[in-house]
């Protein structure tokens, strides 16, 4: 059988082949409805597995959320409160100005002997200040640094003995003075403390 009679013979098998088969109208609208109920089924599947992914993770938060142990809402990179020392004012001749009354003195231990008049030291804004040793009136100027750099004058004043309080000796030896709340406090070179205060009014 030459290539010519096989090409012959497989045209007229096919020929009768596609005759066998029913004729089909509705051909291209089956394959299009039946791609888009494909379509439909893979994003229906696609949304199922999302909300799967989700229900997993919300309950994956609340079982840690149980687990955690309670914390207090500290921000990151602070640490946890404990008990510290007052943070002290800005020392200017505004904060600390008003009547002062002594606490502590280094080297006296009669503050609270009677004496005629209320040992006080008044600190004006003004840069002045007065006020009385127990006997004897006082007077003189002041100034503080940004840093409470303290220094102080003395100006006349009478001689009259008791157990004076020695404002005026504080005053010129202090060169640094810090406020804490209502406590006034002066400093020598070497930062021992020579004084305390609390204010009176």
């Amino acid at each position: 059988m030459s290539n010519t009679d096989l090409e012959d013979d497989l045209r007229a098998t096919l020929d009768r082949a596609a005759a066998s088969v029913p004729p089909v109208t509705d051909l291209t609208e089956r394959a299009t409805t039946g791609a888009r109920q494909a379509q439909r089924r893979t994003w229906i599947a696609s949304g199922a597995a999302a909300v799967a992914v989700a229900a997993i993770a919300i309950v994956g938060v609340n079982v840690a959320g149980r687990d955690a142990p309670s914390q207090s809402p500290v921000a990151a990179g602070t640490a946890s409160a404990t008990p510290s020392a007052k943070v002290q004012s800005q020392v200017s001749p505004q904060s600390v100005a008003g009547t002062w009354r002594p606490v502590e003195m280094d080297g006296l231990k009669t503050l609270k002997a009677a004496r005629p008049e209320d040992p006080v030291l008044v600190l004006l804004p003004d840069g002045t200040w007065n006020g009385s040793d127990g006997c004897n009136g006082l007077q003189g100027t002041y100034t503080i640094g940004q840093r409470g750099e303290f220094t102080a004058t003395v100006g006349p004043q009478r001689m009259v003995g008791c157990e004076n309080v020695p404002h005026t000796g504080v005053l010129k030896t202090a060169k640094r003075v810090a406020l804490d709340a209502d406590t006034l406090r002066f400093f020598a070179t070497d930062g021992r403390q020579l004084a305390s205060y609390a204010r009176a009014r």
